[in-house]
């Protein structure tokens, strides 16, 4: 009886420690939660579920990491793994049990979709009989094997490059010059090579360590130290072992700074670049445009760098593609420009203050935008010395202000303007005469000591002559029998208030700051005083009207593959042709005229037509102001050419006559090579 009693008691804590003990989790189970902790990145809790012979090959900590740093490295995001719908059942030799598990892999890269299907072994433990995942390299990626990495590899792409309409390369990738050093041939004079070269290239010994301090350099990979610009071109580094010189692609502007305001220049990107432009996704070894078109560009021309995400044997061979994008290069664009009209006109103003727009008249095409003094953008990439920084900044001419984006006061190259509206509203006619006394001219009284002056005392004229002497007096009568009112609604047909229809970022040109409210501002703004401001280009759309019947075109700087440019004119009517031609027949009286003031620009045996002015910068009529020289200048040939140029500062250096004795070659060079 005590036995039963005793073996009773047993059974029944048996059945009390059974039912205690937690259920053991089956392989599918197993399954289920390693793949639901690998799509969370929990890769620790992962661990906890592979085979002890896995945890003997692999410890935690590299096992996690190994994760993270494959998928840090190949961009991963939006990971995805789940179950197949397959599975199978097998004996090992030793009789234990094992499961496989089928599963789908998906995520994104940095190359693109990774989208792989991969099998999972689940099996016994042979000393618990706890069910464990038999944990491979495969289960990164379904055909890695031991010994396999997953490299990420750039294939860098081109920038796009800008052409004129010649196609002549005015931002193009080429190369330069580069002194550098093969660390594993210095030898045993290292440290005095260092220092040599060091002394050589006029830099610190330490910018040199540091450079061969960096984590990639290898004893045979050549170290690039400086470019080898300047006069460091012609040093010679034969007698100094592991030092040579090598070529590398750079980013080359052919027509340096004649044209560095049009193209701009490109720089390797700042922490601040990279926060300022997040969309761009920038990496630390990118370039960005910094100004000009290429900046304004910069979305255009800059490529798209491929990637390819690979297994890689150990033996080095691929073993698979795992996914890619191939390199995108960017966009090449090209202008309206000629780049020889370009440096053409730089050239003339020979490192005076000064700007300049030519345009083809009838289509609006640009030739030419110039801003002199200027830099070389060469030097930005070949590298630029804090010495030319400091003396490009402190410079007095200002070679870093892009002038021709600026509005100046016109002066006298806007009293055509004056005269088409005048003959536009019937104000006055070709032929009217007016009789003025003198320099100095003021309506009444009520003008206080206020008073209009010209230069020649010309006692009678006609619009024509008036046009041809340049008479403030003639151009500010007319004005006032105009009225404000209808000077400015007529006036502001040719552009003022408005934005030019480029790409290119340009003030608006205005004619007042808030109105033509008084006699006096209506006088001054009748010769372009007062607070008339123009750009040089919308300068030069303005005479448009003056060749194409009335029509002011608008600007085109991009030659599109898509439209063809036409030869007449494309713009809006703002004058009647009969008044378009009438001041037509003035402008060539300006140059013909031996007596007109753009004369210094006539050619024998052609048309040239033109106006010149000279705008005053002072608060009082008493002060003596900087005086800012103009010359509009167009071929009444061809009709193909149309230049605005200004000179700060041409007091006591003939006025405008000094722009156009500067600009006059320009003019003969280009209509004579073009015809």
């Amino acid at each position: 009886m005590r036995c039963v009693r005793y073996v009773g008691c047993i059974v029944i804590i048996l059945i009390m420690f059974t039912g205690c003990k937690e259920k053991e989790a089956l392989p599918e189970e197993v399954f289920d939660r390693y793949i639901g902790l690998w799509q969370q990145g929990q890769y620790e809790a992962m661990y906890e579920l592979v085979s002890k012979a896995a945890k003997e090959a692999v410890p935690a900590e590299a096992f996690a990491a190994r994760y993270r740093s494959i998928y840090e490295g190949i961009g991963m995001s939006n990971l995805s793994v789940t179950a197949l719908p397959q599975a199978g059942e097998s004996a090992t030799d030793n009789g234990l049990s094992e499961k496989t598990f089928a599963y789908q892999l998906k995520m994104n890269t940095s190359a693109g979709p990774i989208d792989v299907e991969g099998a999972m072994r689940v099996a016994r433990d042979q000393e618990t009989g706890e069910w464990k995942v038999d944990w491979k390299p495969s289960l990164l990626f379904p055909s890695m094997e031991e010994g396999d990495k997953v490299t990420v590899r750039t294939l860098q792409s081109r920038r796009g490059e800008i052409y004129d309409r010649s196609g002549n390369g005015l931002a193009v990738n080429g190369s330069i010059e580069v002194i550098g050093i093969v660390p594993g041939e210095l030898g045993e004079a290292r440290e005095k090579t260092i220092a040599q070269l060091a002394k050589r290239l006029e830099i610190p010994e330490s910018f040199i360590r540091e450079k061969l301090a960096a984590s990639w350099v290898k004893d045979n990979v050549f170290v690039p130290i400086v470019n080898a610009t300047g006069d460091r071109a012609r040093l010679d580094f034969s007698d100094l072992q592991g030092v040579t010189k090598r070529d590398k692609g750079a980013r080359v502007y052919p027509y340096g700074e004649a044209a560095v305001h049009l193209t701009g220049y490109i720089r390797q990107v700042t922490a601040e670049d990279m926060e300022k432009h997040k969309d761009k996704n920038l990496e630390p070894d990118d370039v960005i445009g910094k100004a000009g078109l290429e900046q304004i560009y910069d979305d255009r021309l800059r490529g798209k760098d491929g990637v390819h995400i690979s297994i890689i044997a150990a033996d080095g061979t691929v073993r698979e593609t795992l996914a890619k994008v191939e390199p995108a290069n960017g966009e090449d664009i090209r202008l309206t420009i000629d780049a020889r009209l370009q440096e053409s006109m730089y050239r003339s103003l020979d490192g005076d203050a000064g700007t300049g727009a030519a345009i083809h008249p009838r289509t609006g095409e640009i030739l030419a935008l110039v801003s002199s003094p200027a830099y070389d953008p060469n030097l930005f990439i070949q590298g630029l010395s804090e010495e030319q920084w400091k003396s490009w900044n402190e410079d007095p001419k200002k070679p870093l202000l892009n002038r021709f984006t600026k509005l100046y006061a016109p002066g006298s190259v806007f009293k055509p303007i004056t005269a088409s509206i005048g003959l536009q509203l019937g104000v006055s006619s070709v032929d009217e005469v007016k009789t003025i006394e003198g320099l100095r001219w003021a309506k009444d009284g009520s003008w206080g000591s206020y008073y209009v002056k010209r230069v020649r005392d010309v006692p009678v004229e006609d619009l024509t002559d008036a046009i041809v002497n340049s008479d403030n007096i003639y151009l500010a009568q007319e004005a006032l029998e105009m009225g404000a009112e209808d000077f400015s609604r007529e006036a502001e047909k040719f552009g003022f208030g408005a934005s030019l229809p480029i790409d290119y970022p340009f003030p608006k040109a205005s004619l007042s700051n808030d109105g033509i409210t008084n006699e006096i501002l209506l006088a001054d703004s009748s010769y372009g005083q007062g607070e008339v401001q123009m750009s040089p280009l919308h300068l030069a759309l303005s005479y448009t009207p003056f060749i194409n019947e009335g029509k002011l075109v608008a600007p085109v700087l991009e030659l599109k593959k898509d439209k063809e440019l036409q030869g007449e004119a494309q713009g809006e009517r703002v004058l009647t042709p009969d008044t378009a031609e009438a001041i037509h027949r003035m402008l060539l009286r300006v140059v013909d005229d031996p007596k007109g003031t753009g004369h210094g620009a006539y050619i024998p045996g052609r048309k040239i037509a033109g106006k010149t002015g000279t705008a005053e910068l002072k608060r009082t009529k008493a002060e003596s102001g900087q005086e800012n020289g103009w010359f509009v200048v167009y071929d009444a040939d061809g009709f193909d050419f149309l230049m605005a140029v200004m000179i700060e500062d041409v007091r006591d250096r003939g006025g405008s006559g000094y722009v156009v004795r500067k600009t006059a070659p320009v003019v003969k060079g280009y209509v004579e090579n073009r015809h």
